[in-house]
């Protein structure tokens, strides 16, 4: 399979992506600048984590407006596979690719540190390697983190099981304590209606190898290359 890579003014996760993706999965993998206006042979594209356009006016903001946009959009439309991990979940909110918006941490402080996540759902390319119920490590580290949607949209992500990970403690507990940004309902992760866009706030490039402390990241990504193949 092929995964793509976009890279933004800003992007710095882009790297940890490809390592992944190509040198531990050995898949063809090729980055993508953001000017690039079309787009063709990919089968998951990947917005990466970073400070796009410097998170100027809204982390999002700027590169909901580059040229590669909208081929991400008609790519995603035409039933490809995306997944925006931190910075790249917040550019899927500001295109309107995912519903909801980032506000800034409950702390106003930017957080860098291991979290545990409870898989809500295997039906979805990204987790049909995991298990319902399922506890992962894996880190997160960003400032607008704080995920927020009114009442009608979180309704619906709940009945269309829509919510791919929650925030919770070493058991499953969604507890609030375990809670480090303040997300509503301790989301950490959601898809689109048509199960193929993914936005994540953590960061499982930076855990799929055991040399980095544990592998939970790269169940993901395995789920990806399975859904493909």
């Amino acid at each position: 399979m092929r995964f793509g890579i976009v890279v933004f003014p800003g992007s710095n996760c882009d790297h940890d992506c490809y390592h992944v993706t190509h040198h531990l999965l050995g898949e063809e993998t090729e980055f993508i600048w953001h000017k690039e206006e079309k787009l063709s042979g990919f089968d998951c594209l990947i917005l990466p984590g970073g400070f796009s356009y410097g998170d100027y006016l809204r982390t999002g903001a700027i590169a909901k407006f580059s040229p590669v946009m909208d081929a991400v959009r008609d790519f995603a439309e035409g039933g490809g596979l995306v997944i925006g991990i931190c910075n790249g979940f917040q550019i899927l909110l500001e295109a309107g690719l995912l519903p909801g918006a980032m506000k800034r941490n409950d702390s106003l402080k930017f957080i860098c540190k291991d979290v545990w996540l409870r898989v809500e759902t295997s039906s979805t390319p990204f987790t049909n390697t995991l298990e319902e119920g399922e506890v992962l490590r894996i880190p997160i580290a960003h400032a607008d983190g704080n995920y927020y949607a009114d009442d009608a949209t979180l309704a619906r992500l709940k009945e269309q099981d829509r919510i791919l990970f929650r925030y919770t403690d070493i058991h499953g507990n969604p507890e609030a304590a375990a809670n480090p940004n303040g997300s509503r309902e301790n989301i950490a992760g959601i898809i689109n209606e048509n199960r193929n866009i993914l936005g994540m706030m953590p960061h499982p490039e930076r855990c799929a190898e055991s040399i980095l402390g544990n592998e939970n990241g790269r169940k993901i990504f395995d789920s990806i290359v399975k859904h493909i193949r």
